[in-house]
């Protein structure tokens, strides 16, 4: 898969932001072979809250900002049925919020870097079809899928602190 990363608002001194994208794809991809496809093409746009809120805001109508947005593009149906040759297809789109994940980061007392590896693990994972949010088995299958990605980047399951 091709990821189109724009970094705008986020601290460039901090981390690289476009390799830390590309690599939380290529641990994402381990988990879920699906966004491997050559042929996946997906946008990731580091930006800040007032951009996220005003996203979620059109497309969501909830009027704040939020960690990472998602907007898939294709079916869980259509992805895995996508042949391998062929012309490029859009996956969907990203976006994360420099002010909530560094709040976030903070809060859970991990690396701003740890914490947006997480979050494009698990926004990549929604464009893959996974969802968290119908019952709790499928949020414990996309947790642990989670956790299986970001075990390949050294991070520890942050969900761990849970009974």
């Amino acid at each position: 898969m091709d990821l189109d990363i724009e970094v705008d608002g986020w601290p460039s001194a901090e981390t690289d932001w476009a390799d830390l994208a590309e690599r939380a794809h290529a641990a994402a991809e381990t988990v879920e072979p699906a966004l491997a496809n050559p042929r996946l093409t997906a946008s990731v746009l580091f930006t800040v809250d007032d951009e996220v809120q005003a996203l979620n805001k059109e497309w969501r109508a909830k009027d704040r900002p939020t960690n990472v947005l998602s907007f898939p593009m294709l079916s869980r149906d259509a992805l895995l049925g996508l042949a391998p040759e062929g012309g490029p297809e859009m996956l969907g789109d990203i976006a994360l919020a420099y002010e909530t994940c560094q709040h976030e980061a903070r809060e859970k007392g991990v690396t701003l870097a740890q914490h947006t590896a997480h979050l494009l693990v698990h926004g990549l994972l929604h464009l893959a079809g996974h969802d968290h949010v119908e019952n709790d088995e499928q949020a414990a299958a996309m947790e642990r899928l989670e956790i299986a990605a970001l075990a390949k980047l050294d991070i520890a399951d942050p969900y761990g602190d849970r009974d």
